[in-house]
């Protein structure tokens, strides 16, 4: 459905179409995030929860690189968060698995993967099958996996976009939740493109987890 007359900078496709989406769950659901820089997303969420536009609590924010403004966002929201540098550890598993222990010692029902540049493995998801969530800046199942907008860009599309899915072993390919397009302007750059999709990244995120607060009544 198209909500303006016509796409612009600022108008966009949002499927499913959950505008006026509203807290439907009477128990919070506990959440926990991991991001690995900004952490812009962790305050859309958080800004969300406390405007109760979705019912949650964030239990803890994991981030992986030292210095992340991730934290400095959490730490002003009043929410702990752990750094888990990826570099101290000898492989993906023994990550994972020490990631699964941090969500598990803060009693996470369900993972939010909101700027998170790491592939998880098995190990991860088993611990939370169906419960996780990723963010990818494209409208999947095009433009897998990194530099997605530049992807968009070489390939010359003119709609290109954003996708909240499940997150299942095999990268960018999980159920896909909801979906906003973008229009691919001809001066585009990767930055200019970019802002331009995180602007709607985070609007369907915390429609997203509005979705799961369904299954949490």
């Amino acid at each position: 459905m198209i909500h303006n007359s016509s796409i612009n900078t600022t108008s966009s496709l949002i499927y499913p179409d959950i505008y006026n989406y509203q807290v439907l769950s009477n128990q919070p659901l506990k959440l926990g995030i991991m991001a690995s820089g900004n952490g812009s997303n962790f305050e859309v969420i958080a800004q969300a929860i406390a405007d109760g536009k979705i019912n949650a609590q964030i239990q803890v924010l994991i981030y992986n690189n030292p210095g992340a403004k991730a934290a400095v966002r959490a730490e002003n929201w009043g929410v702990k968060s752990v750094l888990l540098n990826h570099r101290d550890y000898k492989n993906r598993e023994k990550f994972d698995s020490q990631v699964v222990q941090i969500l598990q010692q803060h009693d996470v029902e369900f993972v939010i993967m909101a700027g998170w540049m790491r592939l998880v493995t098995k190990v991860l998801i088993d611990a939370f099958p169906n419960r996780m969530i990723n963010i990818h800046p494209s409208l999947l199942p095009s433009f897998k996996g990194v530099q997605a907008v530049e992807q968009a860009l070489v390939a010359k599309v003119k709609i290109t976009g954003c996708t909240v899915h499940l997150v299942s072993l095999e990268v960018d390919s999980g159920e896909i939740l909801i979906q906003a397009a973008v229009p691919v302007l001809p001066d585009d750059t990767s930055e200019t493109l970019h802002a331009r999709i995180q602007v709607q990244e985070h609007r369907i995120l915390p429609m997203a987890i509005s979705l799961l607060t369904k299954g949490n009544s």
